[in-house]
C-alpha cells in the first residue's frame, strides 16, 4: 500500500495540483469563483448560478444554449491550460523528451477542470429537477449539449496543437538528423539550479490509461529543452491570437441576435482572455510582464483622462461635440436654474399639465394617480408590468388615463415605461396586444446575453464601431447592446427621443415619465422629463427661519439646454435609470468638470422622494381640485422585513462588518427613510397609499435580482400578483375609486 500511495503521490496529476497552489496562486481564483456561482454561493442573489446551469439562448434553453456554453467552457479550460504550461514548463523537463508534450500536460492537468465539470453535472440536474420542474429527458439533452460542445472545442484544440507539433518536427528535422550539428549547436552544459525544484515527478500519465516514468533528463542541453518548449509556447500563443482575432470579427456582427451567446457562455470566454492576456504577457515580456503591464497602465490613464481615447459611454442623443457649451457642474450653476422667478414659470407650465389631465377625467373632483415602481431589474420589470395589468382591467382600462406620473428606479421602470408606451400607441390607433400573458411575456425576455457578449467583444477587443443618433455619432458598447434588446424585446416601440413625448405630456394624453439617475460624484438626482422642472430641484425652504436647502437635484434638460437634450433616447433615459453596476456602464455627461451618473436606486430605489416632493409643490391645487391622491407603490421586495437570520457575531464580523454594513443595509435604510417621509406628508396631502409587493412563494427563494429570468422565477412573479395581500390592496383600491365616483369619500383621509 505504502508503495501505492508513494507512486500516487509522487505523480505528475497531483504534483500540478500542489504547484498550482504554490505558484500563481491568482489562477485558481477562477475555478473557485465559477465553482462558488454554480453551487448557488458565489452572486447567489443575482442569479448567478442559473446563468450557468439553465443557459438562455434566443429565449430557450435547450441543447443548442448548453452546445455554446460546452465550446465556451472548452475554451476557457484551453486558455487556463495554455497558460499555466507556459508558466510552469520550467518545472517539468521531461515533458520536453516526450512527443505531444502540450497533449499530456493538459491529460496530467486535468484534475481541477475534471472536478469542475463534476460539480457543474450535478448542479445542473438538480437545479433543472428542482428549480425548473423539467422532465428527465430535457435534462439529459441540455447535459448532453454541455458535454457535446466541450468535446467539440477539445477536440479542434487537439487538431491545432498536433498539426503545430507536425510542423515543429519538420523544422527541426534537418538538425536532428546531423547529430555533429545537434552536439554542437546544444552541447550539454552543467547547469546550477538557482531554486527549489518545487514539485518532485517520478511518473505521469502519457494517455488518460497509462502511466509511465519519468526520464532523467540531465544528460539534455538544458538550451534544447528550452527551444523545444519554446517552441510549443509559441504555437500556444498563436492559437490565443487567432482565437482575438476571431472574437474581434465576432463583435462586428453582434446586431444579429443569433450571435448573442448565453451569458454564461460569455463569463467563460471573458475569463479565457483574462488569462490568455497573462500567459501572452508572460511569454512575451518574461520578468518584464508586470513592469511593462504597470507602465501601460499608466500611459492608458493618461491618454483616457485627457480624452486622447475616450471608452466612457454615453447618453445618446446628447451632443458631446460641442465643447464650449458645457455646462459647469458647480453648485452656482444650479443655483441659477431654480431660482423663484424660473420656479414660478415652470409651475405655472405643471399646473397647465395638471388643468389638461383634470379636463378628461369623468368627476368634479377625481383621484389623482402616481405610480411609483421599484429597482429590481427584470424581476420588477415583469412584476410591475402584470400589477399595471390587472389594475388596469379592473378599472376598465382608464389607469393610464387616471396616472400624472409616474417614477421609481431600474426595472421597475422598464416595465412603467413599456406598460405606458403600449397605451400610447393604442391611442394612435395601432393593433396592440394588451393581454398580461403577452406584455410580461415581452417585458421578461433575456437582457443579459447582448450585454455580456459586447462586453468580451465589443468593450474589450473590437474596434470601435459607430451609430447615429439624428447628427450626433456614438460608439457602440454592451450598453447600446442593451437598449438594442430591450426594444427588440418590447417591439421595437421604445425607439422615441425624448422631444417625441413633450407634446403628449404636456396635454396629459400620457403619464408624465420622470426618469432618475445617481450622480456618482456627490449623489446628486439627476431628472430627464419632457417638462421643465426646476421646482424638484431643491427642497422647500425659507431663509428667514435658517432654511436654506441647496439643490439636491438636476433639471436634465435646463442644464443642458445648449446640447440639443431632448434629442436623447428614451432607451438611453431607461437606461441611465437602470444602470446596474458593473453590468451597464456608467453614462458620463458633458459637463465642467466631466461626471458620470448610474443606477437611480443608489438614491432612491423606490422614487418616492422625488414624487411626495411633487405632491408637495401643487398640494395647494391637488386639495381644491381633486378628492385625494392615489398613491400605487409597486414593490420588488417586503417593506420591513425582519432579519430572521440574524446570529450571534463572529471574529470575522470583525473584519468585513465595518466595511459591509452599509451594503446590507442599503434597502432597509431607505424604507426607513422614506416610511419617515410619508408620514409627515399625511397632514399636507390628501394621500391614500396603495402597496403591492413582489413576495415569492418560498420566502427568500424569490426571482433573481439581474437581467435574466428563468421559466420558475417568471411563473413566481406571475402567482405573486394574485398573493392574499395584493389581492386585499386591489379591494381597497377599487372601493376607494367607487366611492369617489358615487361622492361619498370625505376630502383629506389618508390612509394606506
Amino acid at each position: 500500500m505504502k508503495k501505492y500511495l508513494r507512486i500516487l503521490w509522487y505523480s505528475f496529476p497531483v504534483q500540478l495540483i500542489f504547484l498550482h497552489f504554490r505558484k500563481y496562486q491568482l489562477l485558481l481564483l477562477f475555478w473557485f469563483l465559477l465553482a462558488s456561482a454554480v453551487c448557488g454561493g458565489f452572486m447567489n442573489h443575482f442569479g448567478a448560478d442559473s446563468l450557468f446551469l439553465s443557459p438562455e439562448y434566443m429565449g430557450d434553453v435547450n441543447f443548442f444554449s448548453a452546445f455554446i456554453v460546452g465550446a465556451a467552457f472548452g475554451g476557457f479550460m484551453t486558455s487556463w491550460n495554455i497558460t499555466t504550461f507556459i508558466l510552469f514548463s520550467s518545472y517539468f523537463k521531461f515533458l520536453a523528451t516526450s512527443s505531444r508534450p502540450f497533449l499530456k500536460y493538459c491529460i496530467n492537468n486535468g484534475s481541477i477542470p475534471l472536478a469542475f465539470v463534476l460539480i457543474y453535472f450535478i448542479q445542473l440536474i438538480r437545479f433543472n429537477k428542482l428549480n425548473e420542474l423539467m422532465s428527465n429527458g430535457d435534462i439529459l439533452l441540455i447535459a448532453f449539449g454541455l458535454i457535446t460542445g466541450i468535446f467539440t472545442f477539445i477536440s479542434f484544440s487537439i487538431i491545432y496543437f498536433y498539426g503545430s507539433e507536425k510542423a515543429i518536427l519538420r523544422n527541426m528535422q534537418p538538425m536532428l538528423s546531423d547529430p555533429q550539428q545537434f552536439m554542437q549547436k546544444y552541447k550539454p552544459v552543467p547547469v546550477t539550479l538557482h531554486h527549489d525544484p518545487v514539485i518532485k515527478v517520478e511518473s505521469f500519465l502519457t494517455g488518460f490509461f497509462s502511466f509511465r516514468q519519468t526520464r532523467n533528463v540531465s544528460h539534455y542541453s538544458h538550451v534544447f529543452l528550452d527551444m523545444i518548449f519554446k517552441r510549443h509556447h509559441f504555437a500556444a500563443v498563436v492559437g490565443i491570437l487567432f482565437a482575438f482575432l476571431l472574437l474581434v470579427v465576432y463583435g462586428f456582427f453582434l446586431d444579429n441576435p443569433y450571435l448573442q451567446v448565453p451569458a454564461a457562455a460569455s463569463i467563460f470566454i471573458f475569463f479565457a482572455i483574462l488569462i490568455a492576456a497573462s500567459g501572452a504577457l508572460a511569454y512575451w515580456l518574461d520578468t518584464w510582464s508586470v513592469p511593462v503591464a504597470i507602465l501601460l497602465l499608466f500611459a492608458f490613464n493618461f491618454l483616457f483622462r485627457y480624452e486622447y481615447i475616450d471608452i466612457r459611454n454615453k447618453a445618446f442623443g446628447l451632443n458631446y461635440e460641442d465643447r464650449n457649451k458645457r455646462p459647469a457642474y458647480s453648485l452656482a450653476s444650479m443655483m441659477q436654474l431654480c431660482t423663484p422667478a424660473q420656479i414660478s414659470k415652470d409651475s405655472l407650465n405643471m399646473v397647465q399639465l395638471l388643468e389638461n389631465w383634470k379636463q378628461q377625467q369623468q368627476e368634479d373632483k377625481p383621484l389623482l394617480y402616481v405610480i411609483n415602481v421599484s429597482g429590481g431589474g427584470n424581476r420588477s420589470a415583469t412584476f410591475t408590468v402584470n400589477i399595471l395589468s390587472k389594475l388596469d382591467s379592473l378599472l376598465n382600462g382608464a389607469l393610464m388615463k387616471k396616472t400624472v406620473l409616474f417614477s421609481g428606479a431600474s426595472g421597475g421602470m422598464l416595465g412603467a415605461a413599456y406598460y405606458r408606451e403600449l397605451y400610447r400607441q393604442k391611442q394612435k390607433g395601432a393593433a396592440v396586444d394588451f393581454s398580461a400573458a403577452a406584455i410580461t411575456a415581452n417585458i421578461s425576455k433575456d437582457l443579459l446575453n447582448p450585454i455580456f457578449s459586447a462586453y468580451v467583444t465589443r468593450d474589450l477587443l473590437t474596434p470601435a464601431q459607430k451609430f447615429s443618433v439624428g447628427p450626433y455619432r456614438y460608439v457602440k458598447d454592451r450598453g447600446y447592446s442593451f437598449e438594442q434588446q430591450l426594444s427588440y424585446n418590447t417591439g421595437e416601440i421604445l425607439g422615441g427621443r425624448l422631444e417625441d413625448y413633450k407634446e403628449e405630456e404636456l396635454l396629459a394624453k400620457i403619464p408624465l415619465g420622470l426618469f432618475g439617475s445617481t450622480v456618482s460624484q456627490d449623489g446628486r438626482k439627476l431628472m430627464i422629463c419632457s417638462q421643465p422642472i426646476s421646482f424638484l430641484m431643491r427642497p422647500q425652504y425659507d431663509s428667514t427661519k435658517g432654511i436654506t436647502a441647496e439643490p439636491d437635484a438636476i433639471d436634465y434638460a435646463a442644464f443642458f439646454k445648449d446640447l440639443n437634450p431632448y434629442n436623447i433616447r428614451l432607451l438611453t433615459a431607461l437606461r441611465m435609470n437602470a444602470t446596474f453596476p458593473y453590468v451597464l456602464p456608467n453614462v458620463w455627461l458633458p459637463t465642467k468638470p466631466i461626471v458620470d451618473v448610474m443606477d437611480a436606486g443608489l438614491r432612491d430605489n423606490y422614487g418616492q422622494e422625488i414624487t411626495l416632493r411633487y405632491l408637495h409643490v401643487f398640494g395647494n391645487w391637488i386639495k381644491a381640485n381633486t378628492s385625494g391622491v392615489v398613491f400605487i407603490q409597486i414593490r420588488d421586495r417586503k417593506k420591513g422585513e425582519w432579519n430572521e437570520d440574524l446570529k450571534e457575531p463572529s471574529i470575522g464580523d470583525i473584519l468585513y462588518k465595518p466595511v459591509t454594513t452599509l451594503q446590507y443595509n442599503f434597502y432597509k435604510v431607505q424604507d426607513y427613510m422614506q416610511e419617515t417621509m410619508v408620514s409627515y406628508s399625511m397632514n399636507s396631502i390628501p394621500l391614500h397609499r396603495f402597496t403591492f409587493i413582489y413576495q415569492p412563494k418560498e420566502n427568500k427563494k424569490g426571482a433573481a435580482l439581474n437581467f435574466h429570468l428563468t421559466a420558475t422565477e417568471k411563473k413566481d412573479i406571475a402567482a405573486a400578483v394574485f398573493s392574499k395581500d395584493n389581492e386585499k390592496v386591489f379591494r381597497q383600491l377599487l372601493t376607494l375609486q367607487q366611492q369617489v365616483q358615487n361622492g361619498k369619500l370625505a376630502q383629506g383621509i389618508n390612509k394606506e
